[in-house]
């Protein structure tokens, strides 16, 4: 990368409010690699002394992007980047004194607390203890935690937290990790400034309380999920730019350390497979038992919602290739939308090659069923709709988002195979088609995908090596 390209860049970041600037910080610590001048360099050293949340939050990437992934998934070689990264960290921390110390202290101190616990329950999972005992283990370690003032969760940082259910602990299903789950009482800051410097927070409750949770990862890289999760918010913004009405959760991820993580968990929300193993037949049967008959209000509103969300997520299923989609990366949540999570596997990787997975998008006959049965329902010719236009309505943006995947290319994410890559995720915008063309393609995306045998097999295939039902 050209270091005037990088000085424009810059240029143009220094015009943006800070918290703006938050979503780059990703691609701002891979452009350290080509920072010859160290324009990116000095950006991050003014842009942490203007704000405590910013210098957090670059901190946390900086570290988890200090070491290279193996194939097993262990970070056991030092990146190129390490050094750079060393120094960067060295120079904001020196520049803290006084309340903004004290808060950074804090606020590592509190996280580091928390995640450990992760690293306490792993003897119990390598012991393949029981649920009951990782559950016992994890509200013991809970209990020895003490919320410092202004303290925050690195997904949250607009959120305070003022307190902990020390019996929310729940350890995650996991083979060799100890990912878990607990949640918070967090408030609103009243003020940035109140988030900046916690010494002016007395803890007085200004505003509404609310439980908040999150799922705490080590030996997990969550760097590929953060990615995904930008580029899905990019798509939201694209959708509202166009007027469209569709729905995607864009929900927040924050790699704190090497192969370390806080994951935002989706409220008011359950997995497909949660559904299945508590016997829900099928999502027709978990629509009329949560929303009433389909006369409903209530039911032809969650089934609205739940056609602007399928059809918004299967466009960017599409685009970037978003696969492993079984039942246990599917959430429903109390408004009918249907939420696509965990992204292992995009762009250039799928599980096995991608011989199951075929179809652009997962269409199942359970989700066509909630949308009338068949392809000449009115509710089935509005999901084609909202597909085709939503697919129209990111062609002219093909350039920003393949301009954000390809800043990640020297990342060492498992997604990324070279060059061909970005060539892929380029094809697949169509560009050299007219929009009526464009619109002809996504139709034939969307009957390829109706029911397509090969989605069957794969959850099947689930079913038997994992337990996941469908």
């Amino acid at each position: 990368m050209h270091p005037w390209i990088l000085q424009y860049a810059v240029r143009v970041l220094e015009y943006f409010p800070i918290d703006q600037v938050f979503f780059y910080i990703p691609q701002m610590v891979q452009a350290l690699r080509y920072d010859t001048v160290g324009y990116i360099e000095q950006f991050i050293l003014k842009a942490a002394k203007t704000s405590q949340l910013f210098s957090h939050q670059i901190i946390w990437n900086m570290n988890a992007n200090m070491y290279k992934f193996n194939k097993e998934g262990f970070a056991d070689a030092p990146d190129s980047l390490k050094s750079t990264l060393d120094r960067i960290e060295k120079k904001i921390v020196a520049g803290l004194s006084g309340s903004d110390e004290d808060f950074y202290k804090r606020e590592f101190g509190f996280f580091a607390e928390v995640t450990g616990i992760s690293g306490k329950l792993k003897p119990l999972v390598e012991a393949s203890a029981s649920k009951a005992e990782k559950k016992k283990k994890i509200d013991e370690e809970m209990r020895k935690i003490q919320v410092e003032v202004g303290v925050y969760l690195p997904t949250n940082p607009e959120s305070i937290v003022v307190d902990i259910d020390y019996d929310s602990g729940r350890p995650l299903q996991s083979h060799a990790k100890a990912p878990f789950m607990a949640t918070f009482r967090v408030r609103d800051a009243d003020e940035k400034l109140e988030a900046q410097n916690p010494s002016l927070n007395n803890l007085v409750d200004n505003g509404t309380t609310r439980w908040m949770s999150a799922i705490f990862k080590v030996g997990d890289d969550c760097r590929q999920d953060l990615l995904a999760l930008q580029l899905i918010s990019i798509f939201k913004g694209i959708f509202m730019k166009a007027g469209l009405d569709l729905y995607v959760f864009p929900y927040r991820v924050v790699p704190t350390a090497p192969g370390c993580g806080v994951i935002e968990v989706i409220p008011r929300s359950m997995s497909r497979d949660m559904m299945g193993r508590e016997k829900v037949n099928s999502l027709y049967d978990w629509f009329i038992a949560e929303f009433g008959t389909e006369d409903a209000v209530e039911f032809r509103k969650a089934r609205y919602e739940f056609i602007k969300s399928l059809a918004a997520y299967s466009v960017v299923l599409f685009i970037l290739q978003i696969k492993d989609r079984h039942n246990g990366n599917i959430m429903l949540d109390k408004d009918g939308h249907m939420v696509h999570i965990d992204f292992g596997f995009m762009l250039s990787i799928a599980p096995g090659g991608g011989i199951l997975e075929v179809s652009p998008f997962k269409l199942t006959r359970e989700m066509v069923d909630v949308m009338g049965g068949d392809v000449n329902s009115p509710d089935y010719k509005l999901f084609s709709e909202l597909c085709v236009k939503s697919y129209l309505a990111c062609r002219p943006y093909a350039d920003e988002i393949i301009q954000m995947v390809a800043l990640m290319m020297d990342s060492g994410l498992p997604c990324f195979k070279g060059d061909v890559t970005i060539k892929k995720l380029r094809e697949r915008f169509q560009l050299d088609k007219t929009e009526r063309q464009a619109a002809e393609f996504m139709i034939s995306c969307i009957k390829y995908s109706h029911e397509n045998t090969r989605s069957g097999l794969y959850d099947r295939f689930q079913y038997m090596q994992n337990g996941i039902p469908y």
